[in-house]
């Protein structure tokens, strides 16, 4: 998903890859994607924010 975007819960925002697995991350709640702080090829360690609503 994209900032601005709208979602609902269960939809998908990003999928990740992790141990040669791919796992996705899906909307808790229905609302606007605010930000999404990584993009393709990028890292990010356990813990971090990947992304936010409103």
């Amino acid at each position: 998903a994209n900032p601005g975007q709208s979602v609902k819960k269960g939809d998908t925002i990003l999928v990740f890859e992790a141990m040669k697995m791919e796992n996705s991350v899906v909307a808790p709640e229905d609302g606007t994607v605010a930000s999404v702080a990584f993009g393709v090829g990028d890292s990010f360690e356990a813990g971090a924010v990947i992304a936010t609503l409103n």
